[in-house]
């Protein structure tokens, strides 16, 4: 007897362990954004074995044990240098990376930044709540000022960076920004995939529990809608200044969509051409 394409298309990408994140975590939005994506490429023909996966330390990082993708559950800081060696090993294959806000922006911000200029064609999601959630709610990179925790009773002191800026700034070839939802999700990962080379992606996703959300969601708008050239890095530039991590205010505005997107060399495309060359 045929199973339903529909059980097809769960089994195969479902690992039947049950999510132990807080209930109502914006993890979940994006588990199932990634879910959908992978579920429409099986169903067009891609194999799971097609596909590899990534992730560091944290909350993000239960994503690897719902997914039932080929790849690495790596230490603090290491999912950038994991997914290039992976890219690598089988340049065929898929791949993304998933680490949190500080497991991409504390421990792992020198791998970030030599990501960004190798351009490996490798797909880099950051989950974005502002805190180390899994530890309690310590202050990231991305904190802003004043956010108070047992380790910061006087508040946080310095301002936050602003990863898009630094994305533009080393010349990453595509910079995208995205709030936790099932469909943005979805759709983000699209283009990333169709985009031949370093794919950075970071979700706004409050902690429901150490940072709650502070009103992102009334203040995103559309790069997209608004007619944004994502070919001009000087004007990506402006639209990723127009979000500072730091101040909310009924003035803020906070564009999330593709910043900018430019084709560069591939990293692994010129070694192996390389390698072949010599031999």
């Amino acid at each position: 007897m045929m199973k339903k394409e529909s059980a097809i298309k769960s089994e195969s990408i479902n690992t039947g362990t049950k999510p132990t994140w807080c209930p109502g975590c914006f993890n979940f939005q994006i588990l199932a954004g990634f879910k959908n994506f992978l579920e429409k490429e099986i169903a067009k023909g891609k194999k799971r074995e097609d596909f590899a996966m990534v992730s560091g330390i944290g909350c993000h990082a239960k994503i690897y044990d719902y997914v039932n993708l080929n790849g690495l559950n790596t230490l603090h800081g290491r999912v950038l240098p994991t997914c290039l060696g992976i890219k690598l090993g089988n340049p065929k294959l898929t791949v993304f990376g998933f680490s949190g806000d500080g497991d991409a922006y504390a421990e792992g911000i020198e791998h970030l930044i030599h990501a960004a200029r190798y351009n490996s064609d490798i797909n880099y999601i950051v989950h974005n709540n502002q805190v180390f959630a899994l530890t309690v709610g310590q202050p990231t990179p991305t904190t802003e000022e004043g956010f108070k925790d047992k380790t910061t009773p006087y508040g946080v002191k310095v301002h936050p960076i602003n990863p898009i800026k630094l994305m533009l700034s080393l010349g990453a070839g595509f910079v995208a920004r995205v709030f936790a939802d099932v469909k943005e999700i979805e759709n983000i990962l699209k283009e990333a995939v169709k985009h031949k080379g370093f794919s950075f992606i970071e979700v706004l996703q409050p902690c429901i529990i150490f940072h709650p959300d502070t009103g992102y969601r009334d203040r995103i708008y559309s790069l997209e809608k608004a007619g944004h050239d994502k070919t001009n890095i000087k004007e990506a530039m402006k639209k990723a200044e127009e979000f500072d991590y730091n101040t909310i205010s009924e003035k803020t505005r906070i564009p999330v969509g593709i910043f900018y997107q430019e084709e560069k060399p591939v990293f692994e495309e010129v070694i192996l051409r390389e390698v072949k060359g010599k031999r």
